[in-house]
């Protein structure tokens, strides 16, 4: 399928920072839709939303602070939840968009939360990927082990090679090619033509402070997306987000629409067809 067309634009945060997303062009009668990606993701991994549902919809995929095209930040600890979302109202703000549908992977979902807590008024609706209020030990523990090492390969092949041995286990059922693909939306060819991630390494700095990539009770925020459309989508493999968790996201937002992609761990790429028919469906009830 061929990539969908899109415009680079541009935002400035209160800080000064020049953040850039990508604007697929669509329909200005509905609200957009915000993709926000995960941790050590960019814009490039909502290719598969704008190839399902762009023309039908208006999409902004963000490259946060520190990620792909924008700018790094000058003080590394304001690589936090609560900043990505004060630069989201900013982009939402600069661009005259009174209201969005958020979709947010992992660290996305998080920012999706606060902007429902601080600013429940943006948001028509939510897809929250593989992320609850409650973040499993065991994938936080992976996730400080490879976040910000730095490394770089000699080829896309070798890149390749390596997210397989890293986190093959989320992805049982990838080709080789799949995880060349998977490579080409996480890296970049950067200094002396090495393929290296394309994040700022310090994004890893906040790991080292109290709750820095954890915000303490994130139960508060998940409630405030109440009255409106919301899908929580879980890798069944994943280790971010556990089904008792998802149960009781269930209980405490009577609603919830969800549904589980098999075989995949964290996280869905949201070009699974049960992720597309879920998101689908939620879209279908936003007003």
């Amino acid at each position: 399928m061929a990539e969908a067309a899109f415009s680079e634009k541009e935002w400035t945060s209160a800080d000064g920072l020049v953040l850039r997303y990508r604007d697929y062009d669509g329909p200005t009668d509905r609200p957009p839709l915000l993709c926000i990606p995960g941790l050590t993701r960019n814009a490039r991994d909502f290719e598969p939303i704008a190839e399902a549902f762009g023309g039908e919809w208006r999409i902004l995929a963000v490259d946060l602070r520190g990620r792909g095209q924008s700018d790094y930040a000058r003080d590394s600890a304001s690589y936090t939840p609560a900043q990505y979302a004060d630069d989201m109202l900013a982009l939402l703000d600069s661009a005259g968009i009174e209201r969005v549908v958020g979709i947010g992977t992992s660290l996305g979902g998080i920012v999706t939360m606060l902007l429902a807590l601080g600013t429940p008024e943006r948001l028509a609706g939510a897809v929250l990927n593989d992320i609850g209020p409650q973040i499993e030990a065991p994938g936080l523990a992976r996730i400080r082990e490879t976040v910000g090492q730095g490394r770089s390969f000699p080829t896309w092949m070798h890149a390749a090679r390596t997210l397989k041995e890293q986190v093959g286990e989320a992805h049982p059922d990838y080709a080789l090619s799949d995880w060349l693909g998977h490579a080409k939306r996480l890296m970049c060819v950067g200094a002396g033509g090495r393929i290296a991630f394309d994040y700022d390494m310090k994004i890893a700095d906040p790991f080292d402070t109290p709750n820095g990539a954890n915000p303490a009770d994130l139960w508060p925020a998940f409630r405030a997306l109440a009255g409106r459309p919301v899908l929580a989508l879980r890798g069944e493999l994943s280790d971010i987000l556990s089904a008792d968790t998802l149960a009781r996201m269930e209980a405490e937002l009577p609603g919830l629409a969800t549904a589980a992609i098999p075989r995949t761990g964290h996280a869905p790429t949201l070009g699974e067809p049960q992720a597309q028919a879920a998101i689908r469906a939620l879209l279908e009830q936003v007003a």
